[in-house]
């Protein structure tokens, strides 16, 4: 399998930082071609949210060069990945509240991870940024936001419509660092070529539907690292144009 990568991020119209972090890395394998994607959005009400998704950021980009050819010498399995990300993510939360602790302050941040290796992907989220798979024909969300607002959506009681509109859209259930307790979701699935995997935070999300997604990252569309980018880019300054206040940021991985 081979992979082209792309990004972009924007500090937004109102924030005078991004608290956004996004990582992207290709490497080789006696297996073929992996790819890390994660993104992390800093809480924005809390202080120092940049800090808190670089933190976890770094953490998975140490593991991914240093401790995931081990990982595959002793045998690659889904459980091995599992407990290798939660003890990053535990480590990672209790690192950031001891922060925390020590300055007076509260921050966290959300955390969308996807690794793909062996023509599978594996990812893990926690909070409400997110993972998309788009085909030529079909764009489904992998992961799933926790937050109160899709909380009440699965039991019933909002719609998707009142979800848009609420004032409680960015009240999360969990993120690293600002939870006692965190329970991380995992997902698992075939890969095949022309495929693309969208990784972004809430930001991206707000004002650009799903059809637009699938309009303009259309692995059809964006045969190019370049084209990837600068419809990337089109998206975000799309979003921007229709008053979205949050930091943006996407990444892109293609498959072909």
């Amino acid at each position: 399998m081979n992979f082209m990568l792309s990004s972009h991020t924007d500090v937004g119209l109102r924030k005078k930082t991004n608290q956004d972090s996004l990582l992207l890395e290709l490497a080789e394998s006696a297996y073929g071609n992996v790819v890390l994607g994660v993104v992390c959005d800093g809480m924005g009400g809390f202080a120092k949210g940049e800090l808190a998704s670089s933190v976890v950021i770094k953490a998975f980009k140490k593991w991914f060069e240093n401790d995931f050819s081990k990982l595959v010498e002793e045998g690659f399995t889904e459980s091995k990945l599992r407990r290798d990300w939660t003890d990053i993510i535990v480590s990672q939360n209790e690192l950031i509240q001891g922060y925390g602790r020590n300055h007076g302050i509260r921050l966290g941040t959300t955390l969308a991870a996807i690794l793909i290796f062996n023509d599978r992907y594996y990812i893990v989220n926690i909070g409400d940024s997110r993972i998309y798979m788009i085909t030529p024909d079909s764009i489904n969300q992998i992961t799933k936001d926790h937050t109160f607002i899709q909380r009440e959506i699965d039991a019933g009681r909002m719609t998707k419509e009142e979800a848009l509109v609420s004032n409680q859209r960015s009240v999360l259930l969990q993120c690293v660092g600002a939870s006692e307790e965190i329970y991380p979701d995992f997902f698992s699935g075939p890969v095949l070529p022309n495929e693309m995997f969208l990784l972004c935070c809430d930001g991206f999300v707000h004002v650009v539907t799903e059809a637009e997604f699938l309009q303009y990252l259309n692995p059809n569309l964006l045969v190019s690292e370049q084209a990837m980018t600068d419809y990337a880019k089109y998206l975000v300054e799309l979003n921007k144009y229709r008053s979205e206040q949050d930091n943006i940021t996407v990444g892109l991985i293609r498959t072909y």
